[in-house]
């Protein structure tokens, strides 16, 4: 036993001095410690900090354990925040993959200036998000040119982002026309890999383009809608600049979403412990929603 045990141990040591293993090992060595660098250890330094209070300094920081999860679980504010993030990520989300997944299965069969659309609903993917929250909150202010088009229709103002039930739908539109450009291409590439031989043999069953679309589209779909469902979820996770241009917030709190309220707390009331605390929740969150999503779409029926 102890022989066979020496060997295995030499066999081992043998592969890893292997030359292969080593070149390997080289090539990667360099993309690993920029991993380290600049994702692992800020996820490390992050749970650790969420155990603290103070400064960043070494002299300023404090454990205090579990101190900022409680106050965080305590926290009417932070349940809202809560709240209004989840609201908003369901809201964006399921719009932002069926509006560009459809318009994406009629740009496939259009021939006529395909091109010309696929740039120009691509467009808001390459525009800034600070610009476009901008031209939002100018849109959408008392006096603006959408109140102005529905008075011209009898319809009173709307008070679009003074208002507690319409300011997060304002979010939600901007959210939506940035991320359909996106997902609009990355559906478009998924459709070209269907082959068009099972369409071909599908309209010699008979099968009408419904049919078509539920039992050939979507399934040669699947890795696609898997990765465009995580791409989405994890931009709208970490929306930051749609609040900070466009509402700040507000009213009453009503469109504070989890990025801002982690930025308030550690740029604004220099809590970092605590929006430590908080974006450890955010990151759990999302690796939740990732995974629940690749549970969902990930598996072949």
């Amino acid at each position: 036993m102890a022989s066979n045990h020496q060997r295995s141990n030499s066999s081992l040591a043998v592969s890893l001095l292997d030359s292969e293993t080593l070149a390997a090992w080289a090539f990667l060595s360099p993309s690993l410690i920029l991993l380290g660098i600049f994702l692992l250890f800020p996820i490390a330094y992050l749970f650790y900090l969420s155990f603290t209070t103070g400064s960043f300094t070494l002299a300023g920081i404090k454990l205090v354990g579990l101190k900022n999860y409680v106050r965080l679980l305590a926290s009417d504010d932070f349940w809202q925040v809560l709240g209004n993030t989840l609201y908003f990520t369901l809201a964006t989300v399921i719009p932002s993959l069926l509006i560009p997944l459809g318009l994406a299965v009629l740009l496939d069969r259009a021939v006529a200036f395909r091109g010309f659309l696929r740039a120009a609903y691509f467009i808001p993917s390459v525009t800034s998000l600070v610009a476009a929250g901008l031209a939002f909150r100018w849109l959408f202010q008392t006096e603006g040119p959408v109140n102005a088009f529905l008075e011209n229709w009898g319809i009173e103002p709307i008070p679009w982002l003074g208002s507690t039930t319409w300011a997060m739908p304002v979010l939600i539109l901007l959210s939506i026309w940035k991320q359909i450009g996106f997902n609009l291409v990355t559906f478009l590439a998924g459709l070209q890999a269907i082959p068009l031989n099972r369409y071909e043999a599908a309209e010699l069953d008979g099968a009408n383009d419904w049919q078509q679309f539920w039992y050939i589209t979507l399934p040669g779909l699947r890795p696609t809608l898997v990765f465009a469902t995580v791409t989405t979820a994890i931009f709208t996770l970490r929306s930051f600049e749609q609040v900070y241009a466009v509402t700040g917030g507000g009213p009453l709190n009503s469109t504070n979403l989890l990025v801002y309220y982690i930025y308030e707390q550690a740029f604004g009331q220099f809590d970092f412990g605590y929006a430590a605390a908080a974006a450890t929740v955010l990151l759990l969150i999302s690796f939740v929603l990732v995974y629940l999503q690749l549970k969902a779409w990930g598996s072949e029926s």
